[in-house]
Order: C-alpha cells, then sequence, then structure tokens
C-alpha cells in the first residue's frame, strides 16, 4: 500500500502499539477537521488502502476539498472492513458464490479463489414465521417448524461456513441480524494484522439488508447494498460511489412526558423523506445529542431506508462508550475506541465545532408527540390525537368499493371464536406485532411495553380475542431483561407470548390468521389493521389479508391491541373496562418516564450480554445435527430451495458489448414509490400464481411453500415470484390487481411471468417504466435478478431509490431517467408502444429514445443514464458485476482501474 500523504504513523493503547494513518497530517493544507464524521470515515478508509489504483492520491485530495455546496461528482472507492448478511438475502450471494466456483472450475480456474476477502457475518433470523402464538408453546413449536421448513437451506449454509474462509453463521433462534451486530459483532474501532503491524481502524461495513444502517447509531460506517454488491465487497472490489452530500441534523432539546423514541423516529423519517435526502449521508449532531441514550440512536439510525438517506449517523462519544460497557464489550477494547477516536478527531463532546454540511435542518426534540405512521408507508406520519380521523378517512375510501349486497350485522360480520360470538368490523385490528430491530432493540420501549401490559393486566384489561398478538425480539437480551423486570408475565397474560428470536410480521412472516377471521374478512370485505413495532408497511407485505398497516411504538401496539380498533381515539376512548366495572384509559395504564428509567438502571446488565452471546456460533440442538455437506464445490442436491443458477452457463471469456435496445416492449408500467417488495415480494406464495403452480409441479403442497424469501436460492421460484405482489397494480392490466399484464400485440391478458416467457420465445426484448422513487425499500437482489432473467433490459424511471438502480446496474439492466418534468404519461407514451434505445457503448450521459405506436406515430425524448460511475460501466459493459469479478480473477480479463 501507498503512503503519498505521510499519514503512516503508531498509537499507544494499553501497552499495545497499534499502527493507524492518521488525519491530522492532512489539516494544515485542507483543514479537514471541517469535514463532517462520516466523511473523515471515508478519508480514513482512503488513506489507509491507497494503492495507486482503486484509490489514488488524487481521490484522497478529492475527499480533502469536498464542498458541501458543490454537486457531487468526484467518485471514490469504500472498502468496508466487514460484510454482514441475513439469511434472505445471504442465501442467494451463498448459492452466487457456489455457482461462481463451478464457473471458475469450467474456465480453468482454481474454485478456491472464490473466497471472502473480508470478514462476513451472515445471521439466521429471517426465517422463522408466527404460526403459533399466545401460548407458552409458541417459542417451541416456531422452533420446529422453522427447521422443517428450512433444513435444505440450513444445510447449504453449512456447508458454506465450512467451504468458505473468513465466513460464519450466526444460527437460528439467536436474534435480528441489525440487533446482533449492534450488541455482539461491531467493535467500532477494528484491528488486524498487516505486513507485520497491528492495524487499528474504524470498524466499516455493508449489509444485505437495508437496514444495515442501524449500527450508525454507534458510530460506525455503513449502509445496505444489494447482494450482488455485497458479494463483490467480499471478493475484494471496493464499492465505489460519488462523494455524498452530507446533511445535518441538529437535534436539540428532551423529549416530554410520553414520547418514545419510536414517535422520534417517525418525525424524522416524515422530516427527512419530505426534505429529500435519497442518495445523501444524513449526520446528527447538537446538544440534543446528550439527550439521546445509544439505543434511541441506534432506533433513528435503523429507519435511515425510510427517510431515503443512503446511512443516519451519529458521532463516537461518552454514550457509545457506555453502551459498550453495558453490552459485555472488554475493557480493553473500550479503552481501544476512546484513545482511537479522539486521536482521530472523530470523538464528539461539548467542545466539538459544528462540521461545514450540505444543508442543516432542526429539530426540537421537545416537539416529539406520540404518533404512529400508515397505513402504507412509513413516512405517513399521524400525531395519535389523529389516528382515529386519519383511519375512518382512509375507510370512507374502501366503503365506497364494499358490496351493498354483502350481509352486515351493527356494521360488523358475525363469526364465532373458541365458542363465543364476535363482530368483526372494518378498522379491526387483527394483527398486534411486537416485532422488528428498529424497536426491540430498544430497552425503553420494550420495558415501557411490558409496563402497560403490566398496568393493562393489574386493571383487570384482556386483548380482544380476534388480534393475533405475537413478542418477536430481536435478541435473547431482551427477554432477559424483561423477565428479570417481571414483565414476561403480564405481556404473556395478554397474548404477547415469545414466537421466535427473529425478523416475524415486520418482514411478512407474520403467519396466518385463524380460518375464522379469515373467513370474516372474506365474508364482509372488510378492511382490517394491523399494529407493528416494525419499519415497514408496505402494501401486501405483512399480510395478504390486511390492507391497513400502521407502525407504531410496542407500548402503543399494547394498547390497540386491547383497544382491537383503529376506529377508537386512544385518547379520548377506553381501552375497556376494569374488573371492578370502570372504564380505562391509556391514560391509566401509560408508564411515566421515571418509571422506565428505574427499571433500565436496574434490569439490564453487562453479564446479560455475555451469557446469551458466549457460544453464539453454536446454535440449539436442531441447527447441530443437521447434516453437513462437504467439499469445495457444492454437489447440487435436487431441491425446491436451492438451485444451480444461470448466470454463468454460456458466459464468455471476454465480454459482449451491449446491444442497442431495439422494438422492445413495456411488460410493466406503474406510477410512483413502486418498491422492492412491489418487485419482488417476500412473503406468501399464493396457490394459483406462477410461483406456487410451480412448486406443486414438483410435488411440494401448498401448506411447504413458505414464503419467496425463504425460496431465494431457487431463481425459478423467484423469477416467476417478480412483479408478483397482490398489491401491485401494472397500468397495461387496467382493473387488476397484483402480477398481470398485457401481452401485445395479441392483447391477451396474462401473468407477468407467462408474458415474458412468451416475450423470450419471440425474442421480444422488454422494458419497464416508472414514477418516481422507483424501487424504495429493502435492498432486495432479486428485485434486479428477477427483472433480467424476465427478459427486461431497461427500465425508464422518474427517479430512482439508490440501492436499486445500483442492483439493477449490477446485473446488467441499463437504468434510464426520464428528463426532469417528463414522465410516460406527459410524453402520451402508448401502451402498445415498441421501443428503440440507443446504443451506450461509447458512455454517454444520455441516450434517445423513440416509442412507436400501432398507427405509426412516434414520439422520441432523452433520459439519462443513470450509470453513475466508471466502475458500474465496467460492470454492465461485463453483464453484471458478478461476470466482471469472475472474469477477472479467472484471468480472462484485466482489473480495471477505478
Amino acid at each position: 500500500m501507498s503512503n503519498s500523504f505521510g499519514a503512516r504513523d503508531s498509537l499507544d493503547v494499553g501497552g499495545k502499539t497499534y499502527e493507524i494513518f492518521r488525519l491530522d497530517v492532512l489539516e494544515a493544507q485542507y483543514g479537514v477537521s471541517r469535514l463532517p464524521y462520516c466523511l473523515k470515515i471515508l478519508l480514513e478508509n482512503l488513506l489507509r488502502l491507497e494503492d495507486g489504483l482503486n484509490v489514488r492520491p488524487s481521490d484522497i485530495e478529492a475527499l480533502c476539498r469536498w464542498s458541501p455546496t458543490a454537486e457531487p461528482s468526484d467518485q471514490v472507492a469504500f472498502t468496508p472492513a466487514r460484510v454482514v448478511l441475513q439469511d434472505f438475502t445471504g442465501v442467494p450471494v451463498v448459492v452466487d458464490l457456489a455457482a461462481m466456483r463451478d464457473a471458475m472450475v469450467r474456465l480453468g480456474g482454481d474454485p478456491e479463489l472464490i473466497n471472502p476477502l473480508q470478514p462476513v457475518d451472515l445471521v439466521i433470523d429471517h426465517s422463522v414465521m408466527v404460526d403459533h402464538y399466545g401460548t407458552a408453546q409458541a417459542l417451541d413449536l416456531n422452533t420446529r417448524i422453522e427447521f422443517q421448513r428450512n433444513a435444505e437451506r440450513y444445510q447449504f449454509l453449512r456447508w458454506g461456513q465450512k467451504a468458505f474462509a473468513n465466513f460464519r453463521v450466526v444460527p437460528p433462534g439467536t436474534g435480528i441480524v441489525h440487533q446482533v451486530n449492534l450488541e455482539y459483532l461491531a467493535q467500532v474501532v477494528m484491528t488486524k494484522e498487516h505486513e507485520g503491524a497491528l492495524q487499528a481502524y474504524p470498524d466499516t461495513l455493508v449489509g444485505t439488508d437495508s437496514h444495515t444502517t442501524m449500527i450508525n447509531g454507534l458510530g460506525v460506517l455503513g449502509w445496505g447494498v444489494g447482494g450482488i454488491e455485497a458479494e463483490a465487497a467480499m471478493l475484494g472490489q471496493p464499492v465505489t460511489m460519488l462523494l455524498p452530500s452530507v446533511v445535518g441534523m441538529r437535534l436539540s432539546g428532551r423529549l416530554s412526558e410520553g414520547a418514545t423514541a419510536t414517535d422520534l423516529v417517525l418525525r424524522v423519517t416524515e422530516m427527512l423523506r419530505s426534505h429529500g435526502v435519497v442518495g445523501k449521508f444524513v449526520e446528527f449532531f447538537g446538544a440534543g445529542l446528550a439527550e439521546l441514550p445509544l439505543a434511541d440512536r441506534a432506533t433513528i439510525a435503523n429507519m435511515a431506508p425510510e427517510y431515503g438517506a443512503t446511512c443516519g449517523i451519529f458521532p463516537i462519544d461518552s454514550e457509545t462508550l457506555r453502551y459498550l460497557e453495558l453490552s459485555g464489550r472488554s475493557a480493553e477494547q473500550c479503552a481501544l475506541v476512546e484513545a482511537y477516536a479522539r486521536e482521530q478527531r472523530l470523538w464528539h463532546d461539548d467542545t466539538s465545532a459544528q462540521a461545514d454540511y450540505s444543508e442543516v435542518l432542526e429539530l426540537d426534540l421537545a416537539s416529539v408527540v406520540p404518533s404512529i405512521a400508515g397505513p402504507k408507508r412509513p413516512q405517513d406520519r399521524i400525531a395519535l390525537t389523529d389516528a382515529k380521523r386519519a383511519f375512518l378517512s382512509v375507510m370512507r375510501e374502501h366503503q365506497g368499493t364494499l358490496d351493498p349486497d354483502v350481509p352486515m350485522q351493527d356494521g360488523g360480520v358475525a363469526f364465532e371464536l373458541d365458542g363465543e360470538q364476535h363482530l368483526l368490523r372494518n378498522g379491526d385490528v387483527v394483527i398486534a406485532a411486537i416485532t422488528s430491530c428498529t424497536n426491540t432493540s430498544n430497552p425503553a420501549v420494550m420495558l415501557a411495553a411490558g409496563l402497560v401490559a403490566k398496568k393493562a393486566r393489574d386493571l383487570g384489561l384482556k386483548t380482544k380475542p380476534w388480534v393475533k398478538t405475537s413478542l418477536a425480539p430481536g435478541s435473547q437480551v431482551v427477554s432477559a431483561y424483561l423477565q428479570a423486570a417481571g414483565l414476561m408475565e403480564p405481556l404473556e397474560a395478554l397474548g404477547f407470548n415469545l414466537v421466535g428470536f427473529g425478523c416475524t410480521t415486520c418482514i411478512g412472516n407474520s403467519g396466518p390468521l385463524r380460518p375464522e377471521i379469515s373467513q370474516a374478512i372474506s365474508d364482509g370485505g372488510l378492511m382490517v389493521s394491523s399494529v407493528l413495532s416494525g419499519n415497514r408497511n408496505f402494501e401486501g407485505r405483512i399480510h395478504p389479508e390486511v390492507k391497513t398497516n400502521y407502525l407504531a411504538s410496542p407500548p402503543l401496539v399494547v394498547a390497540y391491541a386491547l383497544a382491537g380498533s383503529m376506529t377508537l381515539d386512544l385518547y379520548q376512548d377506553s381501552l375497556g373496562q376494569s374488573s371492578t366495572g370502570k372504564p380505562v384509559y391509556l391514560k391509566d395504564i401509560w408508564p411515566g418516564q421515571q418509571e422506565i428509567q428505574a427499571l433500565l438502571r436496574t434490569c439490564i446488565n453487562a453479564d446479560m450480554f455475555r451469557s446469551r452471546y458466549a457460544d453464539v456460533f453454536e446454535g440449539p440442538e436442531f441447527w447441530r445435527a443437521l447434516p453437513l455437506p462437504e467439499g469445495t464445490t457444492y454437489q447440487w442436491p435436487d431441491s425446491s430451495y436451492i438451485r444451480h443458477p444461470p448466470y454463468f452457463d454460456d458466459m464468455s471469456a471476454e465480454p459482449v458489448p451491449p446491444q442497442a435496445v431495439q422494438g422492445a416492449r413495456c411488460l410493466v408500467r406503474v406510477g410512483d414509490s413502486i418498491t422492492t417488495d412491489h418487485i419482488s415480494p417476500a412473503g406468501a406464495i399464493k396457490a394459483d400464481s406462477p410461483a406456487g403452480l410451480y412448486l406443486q409441479q414438483l410435488g411440494v403442497q401448498p401448506a411447504d411453500f413458505n414464503s419467496y424469501g425463504s425460496r431465494r436460492g431457487n431463481h425459478e421460484v423467484m423469477m416467476r415470484g417478480t412483479f408478483a405482489n397482490i398489491r401491485l397494480r401494472n397500468q397495461l392490466a387496467p382493473g387488476t390487481e397484483g402480477g398481470w399484464t398485457t401481452h401485445f400485440p395479441s392483447c391477451e391478458q396474462l401473468s407477468i411471468f407467462d408474458a415474458a416467457m412468451r416475450y423470450q420465445q419471440e425474442a421480444v426484448p422488454l422494458v419497464v417504466l416508472a414514477g418516481k422513487e422507483y424501487g424504495t425499500g429493502s435492498s432486495r437482489d432479486w428485485a434486479a435478478k428477477g427483472t433480467r432473467l424476465l427478459g427486461i433490459g431497461a427500465v425508464i424511471a422518474e427517479s430512482f431509490e439508490r440501492i436499486h438502480r445500483s442492483n439493477l446496474v449490477g446485473f446488467g439492466v441499463l437504468a434510464l431517467q426520464f428528463r426532469d418534468g417528463e414522465s410516460a404519461d406527459s410524453l402520451g407514451l402508448h401502451a402498445q408502444a415498441q421501443f428503440d434505445i440507443d446504443p451506450v457503448d461509447d458512455q454517454p450521459a444520455e441516450v434517445g429514445v423513440r416509442a412507436s405506436a400501432p398507427d405509426g406515430s412516434q414520439v422520441s425524448f432523452r433520459v439519462t443514464v443513470r450509470i453513475d460511475t466508471p466502475v458500474e460501466w465496467e460492470y454492465y459493459r461485463h453483464g453484471g458485476i458478478l461476470q466482471y469479478v469472475l472474469r477477472n480473477l479467472a484471468g480472462a480479463g484485466r482489473p480495471k482501474a477505478s
């Protein structure tokens, strides 16, 4: 490695000498102390990894000269210190690596060159479902079903754990990847032996889940990427990016009595999404930091994808150290973190000067009020005082679509449950889930939920019988401190029994409703609701029968389970009758801050973290009993979960130049805010869908379908599931909802998959037309993989969400953006138009597109090519990032300088 700026030096801490790369050597010439904290982390990364190829002196100088007022134009190569994966996204990553080893053999190379060069941790957290709930046996029963369903996937991951170096697997039942990362995996400052020296450097990472940003709360720079980008990072490729704009958010004041961290993050999400921070870094600063515990910071950082930022980071300070100590990190590690941060001017305290920011937003914490968000977007915050009115407005829209002939009784549908008669009405809450890393990582809101349950139980309140309740913490530490606080029993009394340690309802693993409830919803065409302490509530994500979904703090989840309906005003209406017959209101059971703080001081300690993570990689008996496949390359079994993907089947030693798109048809035409859930759903597989029919042809019964998320190791399922979200509204199939389109010129309405296959037989290329914020949501690699496998060569959108655009390019799909003010509608593009797109072999900033209608008329327009960096052009030229890496490793191509 080079050292052009003389930054290499040493730091002595606790009797050890560490090699570091000093930032202050650049102060005199460039004044780098003015840089935001996140850019200082990037600067250290470049100084340490300068090699004249991926990182040149000019790259370092460009970062030093970063201007808060300039439009991003300079490219840098960021090399994360590690990679984290969860199993939904991790399984296809390992599938791709296994397939790359096979391809390497065919190309005459060494398959063991396909090996992670950076440390990789995969946490199995997305596969547990809420099949059983409301009983003491729920956790055990759900765990057994999880292993029965996923044995093939888990055996495959065990092979990967043994076959690949630098690859660790955290077995099921431990917790959610982001909470495990926060509580155990993250080091804040990392060390390693390098060329005979012990280096110390900032902990940085990328992860295959958009909520990787949760670790920003600990002062660790990292964000979510697609699986294909993560694979490249694992294989030593830097993440190339334009130097971002950095939006500063100054926090002041402190939260008022009754407001929670969840309410705060919903306000932050609303503000930043409205302001517009897509593709930008957000950094929090100000006097209000001193009033925010680390867990609150992590809650805010977790939801960076919801407010659209690449990351939402907090600096290292005394609160960071307090959390490291509380969570069981060693005294040696804590000392290194403090010494390194202070030495590198990465430490924040009252004397720290404000950095230069591209823009500054202000938020007084005292202005935050109890809130929920919904019914289908996290940024749509609703003050709790307005929740009833807001829902009734949504319901009025729905009422207009109700069949007036549907028999209704007292405004509801009668049903029997456990021998008792009930009415299910519009607005009734049928799912109340304390779930997701966003909030279950935060002891204050979890203890508040327990206290609400205790006060409610003591007064004789019960959960409404039609509510499916669940408690799915992000780590085993949560159940330990709830038990220590005496709050597990009252939660269980209200039906909030442990159902698993993983990502459940928030990812769509809510499991089935009771048949009586499902029948009543269907009979009445009812608009029922879910309330969850998660981060995502997109259409069709939580449960296919639940049309309105609301994000809320854990204590509000308990309150809505008691209320049983969104049509109640929790400030004015009673939640139920006490055992003495008196009405009970939310204020009667809501805990005070002092009450919560007292439990925080007495019920959580470092030993809880140390004991729960002592054997974190061993796993439960079910895991250890799984067969362990052997071999450097994978012997692909006959499996409905894991199949050899086709990406490298016909790959040539040299890339084929990109071809112009001619005579393309539009397969999907959609409006604004289409999410990766719309493009590649993670939840239930319908029996009559293309994916369901395919699985049944393999002999898989509908009861054993599992979910799209769990089937991501089988490309045949996933390409059939692309654009199969039940709430997708494709404008090419008017009057339908779900994965339908119209094939042209036959004008026959088909499933999107069947139409795509017919177009492939006809050798007709395909495009997608979309509105603003295309690809919002999870960093879902299959949203790009499925797009490509359907034969879609280009997506033309009004704007893209960051990760999905990158994923499309990384899988060889051309990302094109309408000019400002233009759209498919404003240009009058005909549904049956055929599209010609100019070639991009000379890497143009814009290209021309011609849309020819059946009557011979033609619309010509120009679009921006959203291949944003030179390295992305290399990926696109090779047909994708994996092909690029494989050719280079096999010696069939030359590494290209970034």
